[in-house]
């Protein structure tokens, strides 16, 4: 959960997941849905897809407990090097290095190392130097330590932008600060440019509360997720309904903005109040009434529209 998320965010979603699925057995029999209802408004849900994977292998290939190295660990779904180096670490005293972004700060701005982070082989060599500067002897007790004090101090003092160097305990070690220019490190020279996405979202609802819900497709924009069919232009919207619409009472609702890492979604909600009588809309998808919707995985901007919606009728 902490991949790419702040802990203040995650605090909750632990709690409330860990209580749901207090052993990994439970999480690996438990359907897709389920894990995903849990993870809703995290994001990256492919975090949530791939720890549950990650869990049925383990049940599968280890009898439910994790392998003990760093090598078998990064053979799970979702653990990659620095990840499987990190639950080695910590859960067994290995010797392996990890390299998150905490630790590649760091380390770059320690060395002052020039080495471009976009390209592979100066992360392979900064790899074999933070490998070199691993403790060696009572790893038990020192390598959890270690580990640990590399990611505090790159989420704590050695920020990406004002770092506190006049705290730190590597002042004194510190190329970069010596240079007087520690945030240039580290060297990045590709970044991912930002794109926008306009998003037409159909908001089908009946009189009893229901609304039409489909399940996003693998991969892509919320996917495994349920949510209001989209469609990339109003039109399609409106005509993906497959009926004709008479005098239905078409509300084309304010638009609104929804930042992803990457990527910027403009939001179009088409609302219509389904007639009781009319057959089910010709759409992948079904009716969701509110006591299931609490308890479905919604994309956060989805449950935020719906959730007010509901309030504003009482």
């Amino acid at each position: 959960m902490l991949q790419q998320t702040q802990v203040t965010t995650v605090l909750d979603y632990y709690a409330r997941f860990l209580a749901r699925f207090p052993t990994v057995a439970e999480l690996a029999a438990a359907p897709q849905d389920d894990v995903l209802a849990l993870w809703a408004g995290l994001g990256y849900y492919s975090r949530a897809r791939n720890l549950h994977r990650c869990a049925q292998d383990v049940v599968a290939r280890f009898g439910g407990a994790f392998p003990a190295s760093a090598e078998l660990l990064e053979t799970l779904p979702g653990i990659g090097r620095s990840t499987a180096a990190a639950i080695a670490a910590f859960c067994f005293g290995e010797r392996v290095a990890i390299l998150d972004g905490n630790v590649k700060r760091v380390l770059t701005r320690v060395l002052a190392f020039e080495g471009d982070m976009a390209e592979a082989r100066p992360v392979q060599d900064l790899w074999h130097i933070a490998t070199d500067l691993l403790p060696r002897e009572r790893l038990g007790e020192a390598m959890p330590t270690y580990t640990q004090a590399q990611m505090d101090l790159g989420a704590t003092l050695c920020t990406p932008r004002k770092p506190e160097c006049g705290r730190c305990p590597m002042q004194d070690l510190c190329t970069a600060r010596r240079l007087g220019e520690p945030e240039r490190f580290p060297v990045k020279s590709r970044k991912l440019k930002r794109s926008a996405q306009t998003l037409w979202l159909l908001w089908l609802r009946r009189a009893d509360g229901a609304v039409w819900l489909s399940q996003r497709p693998v991969p892509g924009v919320w996917a495994g997720l349920f949510c209001l069919p989209l469609f990339d232009a109003a039109d399609e919207a409106v005509n993906g309904i497959g009926r004709d619409l008479g005098d239905a009472d078409l509300a084309f609702l304010p638009a609104s903005l929804h930042v992803l890492t990457h990527k910027d979604l403009h939001l179009h909600p088409v609302r219509l109040d389904w007639p009781a009588d009319a057959a089910d809309p010709a759409l992948a998808g079904r009716w969701v009434g509110a006591a299931e919707l609490a308890n479905l995985g919604l994309p956060a901007p989805i449950r935020k529209m719906l959730d007010q919606a509901q309030a504003a009728l009482f």
